[in-house]
């Protein structure tokens, strides 16, 4: 497909470049089969955004439920036009839109909580982000798991940009500024495109880049009991594999992803 800066969508180019909702949906359903003994079957995707995860969790299973929580109404409304009426009627029937705040939503108990794309680094005091985890163990079945994503590395404190060829554009990651003293990391994304033209700011990121310890010790301040760390391989090439183990300790790297994985 041809793209340009005044055809695009940025919803389209950011879903192509930055989620892989099969692999995280996976992923999810991994571990909660391996914590239990047992499909999960409800799920609850925090910070949700155009809802892609939720869509992919439906498709899994027959009996799988999704509710989809966030603020930004429009892009609420992009993703029941794009990707809830991609499913089958049966399947989006069984997809729920929250447009609340993650802080105030604690029903339907859920057994699978996720948080990716690093969304809850938008909260950028620690007080903040144990309430947010506890309003999350609130919400928990007894048997409950809470998943995360997050990232870091001595390159994620670099004023610098890192592009990424997809098909029929390029994804670029800017880091624009970082201030060693609050942990404060301002970053944007932007498109570029084979006829020259560019899509500035398409995404902007104004939040705390926090450490994997400093989530856990917020974690068990919220009350949860356990709390594991999944540490991305590296292929021959050294770029990540895709493939998570836990990890109980790690090399640092210029760059990394990993996932918490956090039960009540």
């Amino acid at each position: 497909m041809k793209y340009t800066a005044k055809t695009a969508d940025k919803f389209v180019l950011y879903q192509n470049a930055v989620q892989s909702p099969e692999a995280e949906v996976d992923f999810m359903d991994h571990l909660y089969k391996k914590a239990y003994g047992r499909p999960a079957l409800h799920f609850r995707e925090d910070f949700c955004g155009t809802q892609l995860i939720s869509c992919e969790w439906v498709r899994l299973r027959k009996n799988n439920e999704a509710w989809g929580v966030d603020l930004d109404q429009p892009t609420l409304d992009w993703g029941r036009e794009h990707n809830l009426s991609k499913l089958k009627p049966h399947a989006a029937q069984r997809v729920h839109q929250l447009h609340q705040n993650v802080f105030h939503v604690i029903k339907p108990k859920v057994e699978i909580v996720g948080a990716f794309n690093f969304s809850y680094f938008i909260f950028k005091e620690r007080r903040t982000l144990v309430t947010y985890f506890k309003a999350v163990r609130k919400s928990l079945a007894s048997e409950g798991l809470f998943v995360l994503d997050c990232y870091g590395g001595w390159e994620s404190q670099q004023v610098m940009q890192e592009k990424t060829k997809n098909d029929g554009f390029t994804y670029i990651w800017d880091q624009a500024a970082y201030d060693p003293i609050t942990d404060h990391a301002l970053c944007h994304i932007h498109f570029k495109f084979p006829d020259g033209t560019k899509m500035k700011n398409a995404f902007t990121y104004d939040w705390r880049l926090w450490t994997l310890g400093g989530i856990r010790d917020c974690l068990f301040d919220a009350g949860f009991s356990t709390t594991d760390v999944y540490w991305e391989g590296t292929s021959k090439k050294g770029e990540g594999d895709g493939h998570f183990r836990k990890k109980k300790e790690a090399e640092n790297e210029p760059g990394w992803i990993a996932y918490i994985a956090a039960m009540p």
